[in-house]
């Protein structure tokens, strides 16, 4: 018996600046599907241009969800995004979930713990000791209450680092013996079309630098001017690409020019982390070269397979 179409979801991955909003749409307007946000910051209201936000003309072309719709001070989690999918999944309409944060496919594909919230002291601490003393802390204190979580996690990440530590110091037991109780997945892998879209290093990121460029002259400082009365780095709406240096240039720390080679610089490093965690991660999914995207004939060809 042949899957119920209505059923059959299209997951689209991808790093930054590779084209999978583009993709999305595309095949939105071919099959009629939801568009749903699948990306970490792009749920905040805040931020338009500097998280390359589908623009007003791509709303009106196809239906969107769970995009700019968190205010900046919210603490929103993957977990807060896997409870608005689960409603959106109940509506019985087929879904696109396009976007770059591994950590929301893998919940949305393989479950996710119920983990008690974190108190707001704990988060202070946390983020308390992260200003003071960067990672280390966080690491030293992983490798030794939670040695099965530390050696498989991503060590470069603070926010991934100081989740876990939080997680312990708040409920007293491991992040991974939580995720040892995952619960059910809200979509099944087997009936789904899964993509990750790949690029030559070098294509990427002269894309990366290119779309940079093009948020600074549509108005990323001024989006960012608009945030600085209220601006938190311990927020998670604050590791938007670009949003730490550009504050630093509206507090009069830092040149523009240096702002933008650094935020360049920074978005580069996490697309290297980005299909990093693609590769490790997804090696079941089929492949979608981004650099093909502009030909005709590699879209039909996508097309026919959603």
């Amino acid at each position: 018996m042949s899957a119920d179409p209505k059923q059959r979801h299209i997951l689209i991955a991808g790093p930054t600046a590779s084209g999978k909003s583009a993709l999305a749409l595309h095949l939105a307007e071919k099959t009629g599907a939801l568009i749903v946000n699948t990306d970490a910051l792009q749920v905040y209201a805040c931020w338009q241009i500097l998280t390359a936000r589908p623009p007003a003309e791509d709303l009106a072309r196809a239906d969107h969800a769970l995009y700019g719709h968190v205010v900046y001070e919210a603490a929103y989690s993957v977990g807060d995004w896997l409870r608005e999918c689960a409603a959106l999944v109940a509506e019985n309409r087929r879904l696109i979930f396009v976007g770059g944060t591994g950590l929301y496919f893998r919940a949305l594909t393989q479950g996710l713990a119920d983990i008690p919230a974190t108190p707001p002291e704990i988060r202070a601490e946390g983020d308390a000791m992260l200003a003071a003393n960067g990672p280390a802390p966080f690491r030293a204190y992983l490798a030794k209450h939670d040695p099965a979580l530390y050696a498989r996690m991503d060590q470069n990440n603070p926010a991934r680092l100081q989740r876990a530590w939080e997680v312990h110091q708040a409920t007293g037991r491991p992040l991974s013996t939580w995720q040892g109780e995952t619960g059910p997945a809200l979509v099944d892998e087997t009936n789904s079309k899964k993509l990750v879209l790949t690029s030559d290093p070098n294509w990427l990121r002269e894309r990366i630098d290119a779309r940079f460029d093009d948020m600074v002259n549509a108005g990323a400082m001024e989006e960012c001017r608009a945030v600085l009365p209220d601006w938190q780095p311990a927020l998670p709406a604050s590791r938007a690409l670009g949003a730490r240096e550009f504050m630093a240039v509206l507090r009069g720390e830092k040149a523009l020019e240096d702002a933008i080679a650094e935020a360049k610089i920074a978005t580069h490093q996490y697309a290297k982390r980005q299909r990093t965690w693609f590769r490790s991660n997804m090696c079941g999914w089929h492949q979608v070269e981004s650099e093909k995207l502009a030909m005709k004939d590699e879209l039909k060809r996508i097309t026919s397979m959603a």
